[in-house]
């Protein structure tokens, strides 16, 4: 395991990470290696393929039709 040292922490932060850990029954340490956990090591990124591929089926492709898609684009750059 890596060890990781943080310095230039305010004091009161430190004084209510010890008193978070006494709250919980851990050592300061303990406690802060939970709150870490928590908010880093909880949900992992999911790619775009498993995003869409875990979105409903909720209609047929004509639903999403735009009206302008049956006319052709104006030509804005020529």
């Amino acid at each position: 395991m890596a060890t990781l040292l943080v310095r230039g922490i305010d004091e009161s932060l430190v004084q209510r990470l010890r008193e978070q850990a006494a709250a919980n029954g851990r050592s300061a340490e303990a406690e802060h290696r939970a709150i870490l956990a928590l908010a880093l090591g909880g949900t992992r990124r999911r790619s775009f393929a498993e995003v869409l591929s875990s979105m409903p089926d909720v209609g047929e492709d004509a639903d999403f039709r735009r009206g302008q898609d049956s006319v052709e684009a104006p030509r804005v750059f020529d």
